[in-house]
């Protein structure tokens, strides 16, 4: 019941702001002549560079799978990585994918199949590491042009810093103004967080305190999953240091497709542009990828358009078209996930809420064991 209604919230999320991005009649016209003049040969190479991405990400579930026994041979694991886009991309809540993974990892061993689960979370896991590390180094690279833009003069006497607006009671007044600054702070947030929950189940398998942490504390079981992932992987340092090695490049060659949207409407040319582009992303994919609308369509959007107007004075209508542009890309190779999932069936026939439900008795079976 609890999945229906944050399905039912997501598409109405989704719904609202696809309508709010196109009611505008003189934006819809901007978003036309920015299509007519556009340069898609530009797409191929962002096409390829997805591509290239899934691949170095089916390696690194590879390696991660084959450290636990599980030995899926290379064709089959991109081919279950592409099944799995496509469902994380068609799927509310952006978890299907994993789910699919899971399942199909699981049934490559009758007597591990923990592992298979495990594989996948320490996947997860090691994407976001290299995530909080590629987010910090690309944004250095335009910190400052970050932090001193404003989006817009209205206010009389805005506040100079953050700190000056919280003691004078403006604090949701600079967030308004500096909505740059406002995601950066948003990322450090998210990231900080993830990587806390993270550090935590370490500290509980370094100092074996799963059996001492309360039931009701919160996030209680994704705490035990990841001490059990670190306990299980501990052995395994160097393969967690090929993981996260191949996880860089996977996240800069997905920022890439969306550069190669912008050149195809002509902006953010030469080398400050592409280091523009690359300083921003970061802040936009990683908010994007939190499960508010349907594969982050409509808030992936609004990020570009109040990043890309601020920071690089770019026409909302164009700065939505990259947008969606760069995700026509993503939503190609998970076009392309869908047809393999039809036609291929490694296993037979199967009802994703079946899947769900054997997943789900792993998960719980580890949090019980741990």
């Amino acid at each position: 019941m609890k999945k229906i209604f944050l399905t039912v919230i997501q598409i109405a999320i989704t719904s609202l702001l696809l309508w709010l991005m196109f009611r505008d009649p003189a934006k819809r016209a901007e978003m036309a002549g920015a299509l007519r003049t556009a340069d898609f040969l530009w797409l191929i190479p962002g096409i390829a560079s997805i591509g290239l991405a899934h691949v170095l990400q089916t390696e690194r579930w590879r390696i991660l799978m084959k450290v636990q026994g599980i030995d899926m041979a290379w064709w089959r694991a991109f081919r279950v990585f592409l099944s799995g886009a496509f469902f994380n991309l068609f799927l509310p809540g952006g978890t299907g994918g994993d789910v699919l993974k899971i399942y199909y990892a699981m049934r490559e061993t009758a007597s591990k199949k923990s592992a298979a689960f495990l594989s996948v979370l320490i996947d997860r896991m090691m994407g976001l590491i290299a995530m909080a590390v590629v987010a910090a180094v690309l944004c250095s690279f335009r910190l400052q042009l970050i932090w001193d833009c404003r989006a817009t003069q209205d206010y009389p006497h805005p506040p100079q810093t953050l700190l000056a607006a919280v003691n004078s009671g403006h604090a949701w007044t600079w967030l308004k103004l500096h909505p740059p600054q406002t995601l950066t702070l948003l990322l450090a947030a998210i990231l900080g967080a993830s990587l806390a929950l993270i550090v935590t189940g370490f500290l509980v398998d370094r100092f074996h305190l799963a059996k001492k942490l309360p039931s009701w504390l919160p996030l209680h079981g994704k705490i035990i999953e990841l001490s059990t992932a670190f306990s299980t992987y501990a052995r395994s340092p160097g393969v967690l240091a090929q993981a996260f090695g191949l996880s860089l490049p996977a996240h800069l060659l997905n920022f890439l497709a969306f550069y190669f949207a912008a050149r195809a409407f002509g902006i953010f040319q030469g080398f400050s542009g592409f280091v523009d582009v690359f300083a921003v992303l970061p802040i936009i994919m990683t908010i994007a990828s939190l499960p508010i609308s349907m594969a982050g369509l409509g808030v992936r959007e609004e990020l570009f358009k109040n990043v890309f107007g601020p920071l690089f004075d770019t026409d909302p209508g164009i700065a939505t078209m990259i947008s969606l542009t760069g995700f026509s890309l993503v939503v190609f190779w998970g076009l392309v996930g869908g047809l393999v999932y039809l036609t291929y069936r490694p296993s037979g026939g199967l009802h994703l809420k079946e899947v769900e439900k054997e997943v789900e008795e792993i998960e719980q079976s580890i949090e019980k064991e741990a």
